[in-house]
């Protein structure tokens, strides 16, 4: 396991909190109570632990496979359906939604290999992820790749939690199944738009794991 790169910043930050928080307790009161100050200490570095464990990238067996869209994120499959696409399809397309909860992998991977040939960054709300309208009405960022004849739409959404959206994908780049195409911090959902009558390999609610389960065969 490593520790990804979007989380040195906020660790270090988490690491001088709790030192300087146990510090000033175990330094200023610790002698009028001891038991207290354990309670201190055992809460923020279960806290900080949990912020380390945000940022972890497990090593992974990945799925790189022709005609086949991969998870793109690590969580729970809480949306296969039909939706209408109003910002770049204009058309039907089939949605496969992926709720990632503070405690998931936060790493985003490339579905598929091929060339980018859309990216937009939209500002907007920060309803919870699962909500029906957090697809178009929350902060976002929309990337097509496009490989053949088959174009798919990757939407990382910010969550009630997500305050911080990172894409590290430009139009032109050609980019390789299961290569990091982005970070989103703390709670969030990723939208796969895919041609409709795709053959969905997977569940309501079922566990996926980014860049290692198959979600649906071209």
């Amino acid at each position: 396991m490593t520790i990804h790169r979007e989380g040195y910043k906020s660790i270090a930050i988490g690491t001088l909190i709790f030192g300087a928080i146990n510090l000033i307790y175990f330094y200023f009161f610790s002698a009028s109570c001891q038991w207290l100050g354990w309670v201190i200490f055992f809460a923020t570095l279960f806290l900080l632990l949990f912020l380390v464990s945000f940022f972890r990238i497990p090593n992974r067996a990945l799925t790189i496979k022709d005609g086949v869209v991969v998870a793109p994120a690590d969580g729970k499959v809480v949306v296969i359906e039909e939706a209408f696409d109003e910002e770049y399809f204009k058309t039907k397309r089939l949605q496969v939604s992926i709720f990632m909860s503070p405690a998931n992998v936060h790493v985003n991977r490339n579905p598929i290999s091929g060339d980018v040939i859309y990216n937009q960054y939209h500002k907007g709300k920060y309803l919870v992820a699962w909500h029906p309208k957090s697809s178009t009405e929350n902060e976002r960022h929309s990337v097509v790749i496009k490989k053949d004849n088959t174009e798919v739409l990757v939407k990382q959404i910010a969550g009630a939690l997500a305050k911080r959206i990172v894409n590290y994908l430009q139009v032109g780049q050609k980019v390789s199944q299961t290569e990091e195409m982005g970070f989103i911090k703390f709670g969030s959902r990723v939208d796969m738009l895919l041609p409709v009558g795709t053959k969905v390999n997977v569940e309501l609610n079922q566990v996926v794991q980014g860049g290692v389960t198959i979600i649906a065969t071209l």
